[in-house]
């Protein structure tokens, strides 16, 4: 008994040395929050991701709009300039109609003056001036003759006035055939600068947001690239982390076999077990028959239950094969190690399982973290050896 209580207190000093030598950061609980926090961060990376990729695609389906733009823009500028070239023409073209149909005017003018003229002579004269003309000719034919001149005149005189008036009346209509295409010109003109003047305007409201994409997706990809490197550092914080629990628990380990957790009470067969829970030698519930602690739980007990805080390290108690790393109900995580020779031990109520099954693991090695899973009343191991299928009682085998 004197030598047990030297014992644990030893390891007490152990405990409390390595607490005092490994301060509080490094705990599960820090990994954890580290690892929430990368994935976290990875999960924000992964939507700026999306949103760099839906950005791409509006980039590039604006882009291709735009240049399509730009494509019907060059062609509506030299629809405009061919139009304006045509529009000249047609301008000029009146231009040379109206000039013909005024000569034509001015011809038709002037020979209804000649034709007044004559008109104004013969009313003046009489119809006897025509008559002595006439009978003052010489002979039949001279009257004959001046007659038909007369006739002549009078002919000619109507023959050029309709000619001037047909072609006055010509010019007049071409005038207007001319100015009708003019004006056709003139409003397809119109409206294909409208169209131009839209287009212009699609243009530039599609390159702004061609501008704002470009825009967005440096601002995302600046955002990214900062994510990347919080990822990064948290990374490798996670690993800093990981690697003082790593210390922690190798200077616990360490301790604990130093205070002499190591333990051979009886040996089954060539199986030899040290002490699962270097954290802590409080057996909170012994082996066997027992007042049921809560609701669920067996009044059998099938091992003992080792008080320790939530996180403290459980050891493989001997070296073996993972058969089980699972959750119950009952059992709350637990691990199950064959030890060969019909030999295996039991780790229930763990936090955090750290082995898998079919795994091979070597006495000592840290396999899970104490915890209050199942059914339970509060942090602790329950530890467990079956021999055979049935359960033998620990302490018969090894004890603080």
């Amino acid at each position: 008994m004197k030598y047990r209580k030297r014992i644990e207190a030893a390891v007490m000093t152990a405990v409390l040395t390595v607490s005092c030598i490994f301060p509080s950061y490094g705990t599960k609980t820090d990994v954890d929050a580290a690892r929430e926090s990368k994935s976290n961060l990875e999960n924000e990376k992964k939507e700026i991701e999306k949103t760099i990729e839906k950005l791409e695609v509006l980039k590039s389906d604006t882009a291709s709009y735009v240049n399509q733009l730009d494509a019907e823009l060059n062609s509506l500028n030299k629809q405009v300039t061919a139009l304006n070239s045509r529009v000249a023409a047609k301008e000029a073209e009146i231009e040379e109609a109206e000039a013909e149909l005024a000569a034509s005017k001015e011809d038709e003018r002037r020979q209804y003056e000649s034709m007044k003229l004559r008109i104004q002579y013969m009313y003046e004269k009489g119809e006897t001036s025509y008559l002595d003309l006439l009978f003052k000719s010489a002979d039949l034919t001279q009257l004959f003759n001046r007659a038909e001149y007369i006739s002549q005149i009078a002919a000619y005189d109507r023959k050029m006035l309709d000619q001037y008036e047909a072609a006055s009346e010509e010019v007049a209509a071409r005038e207007a055939d001319l100015k009708a295409e003019h004006e056709e010109l003139v409003a397809l003109k119109t409206n294909t600068e409208e169209k131009q003047k839209d287009a212009e305007r699609l243009m530039n409201e599609k390159t702004a947001e061609l501008k704002s994409y470009n825009s967005k997706i440096a601002a995302s990809e600046g955002s990214l690239s900062d994510l990347e490197k919080d990822i990064a550092a948290q990374e490798d914080k996670i690993k800093a982390i990981e690697a003082e629990l790593k210390r922690k628990e190798e200077e616990a380990k360490k301790a604990a076999l130093e205070a002499g957790k190591k333990y051979n009470t009886v040996s089954i067969g060539n199986i030899n077990f040290i002490w699962p829970c270097p954290a802590s030698s409080r057996i909170t519930s012994s082996f066997g028959d027992r007042e049921s602690p809560t609701e669920g739980a067996s009044s059998s007990h099938q091992g003992i239950d080792i008080g320790a805080s939530t996180g403290s390290s459980i050891l493989a108690a001997a070296s073996g094969t993972v058969t089980i790393s699972t959750y119950s109900y009952s059992a709350g995580n637990y691990i199950m190690i064959n030890h060969g020779g019909g030999v295996s031990t039991v780790y229930m109520h763990c936090s955090e399982l750290l082995v898998s099954a079919g795994q091979e693991v070597t006495q000592g090695q840290v396999i899970a973290k104490v915890g209050s899973t199942g059914y339970s009343t509060g942090p602790h191991l329950h530890f467990g050896i079956r021999v055979n299928g049935s359960y033998v009682n620990p302490i018969n085998y090894v004890s603080p």
